[in-house]
Order: structure tokens, then sequence, then C-alpha cells
């Protein structure tokens, strides 16, 4: 199997939902992301996918949060904005437009300060 790891990121305005503490008051972050797929094999030039396709893609998906109000956008207007629900929000959506039975969303990691991440992954 071939692994491939691209960075993104991306900033927003939040406040977690019932939770006891400063981060139930609105606050931002500039989020680092990285997004790894796996592929099975390689194409005719020797890729498992154009690393221009996967930033392309990532880069679809961070536009809806960028820049936003997190608690206003779906599915985070009823979902608590945290770095976990992020990162399966964008795993989720980059498995739709990605998986196509060679290549496959494998891990999504969300880093919300230079010490703090999470990461949602395929089972």
């Amino acid at each position: 199997m071939f692994l491939l790891k691209i960075q993104s990121h991306f900033a927003a305005a939040h406040n977690l939902i019932h939770y006891q503490g400063d981060c139930e008051n609105l606050h931002g972050h500039n989020w680092k992301v990285e997004v790894e797929v796996g592929a099975h094999e390689l194409d005719k030039s020797g890729l498992a996918v154009d690393f221009k396709v996967l930033k392309r893609e990532t880069n679809r998906v961070l536009d809806l949060l960028d820049h936003k109000y997190l608690n206003e956008v779906k599915p985070f207007d009823e979902l608590s904005p945290s770095s976990e629900n992020i990162s399966r929000f964008v795993f989720e959506q980059l498995t739709e437009s990605l998986n196509d039975g060679n290549v496959f969303v494998k891990r999504v990691t969300v880093w919300e300060s230079d010490n703090a991440c999470a990461s949602y992954v395929a089972d």
C-alpha cells in the first residue's frame, strides 16, 4: 500500500457547545489540517493520486470552513465544532470525492494549536 500526506490550513471562529470553561466563549484558531490517503496500486504514470487533486479537494472542503463562524456552518449549527468533529467532517467530505476503490482517505488530523490535535481515521 502507498501512503500520501498533504497539509493545508484554515482560520475560523467557534465556541464549544456543552463545555464548562473558557472554550465555551467565542474564540478562533488557525487550524492546520493533515490529510493522509492510501492507494493499493499506482496509475500508469506511477502515481497513487496526483498531489494537485489532493490539495484541490482538501481546499474545496476547507473553503466551507475558512473565515467562518463554525457554529453557523452545517453540521456545526447542531454539532459542537470541536477539533474531533471537524476532523470527522473533513474526513467524510473527502471520502465522498476521493475514495474510488483504489484510493481511500485514511486519516485526517486537525491541529488547533502547535501542541494539540485530533484525528479521525478509517476503521
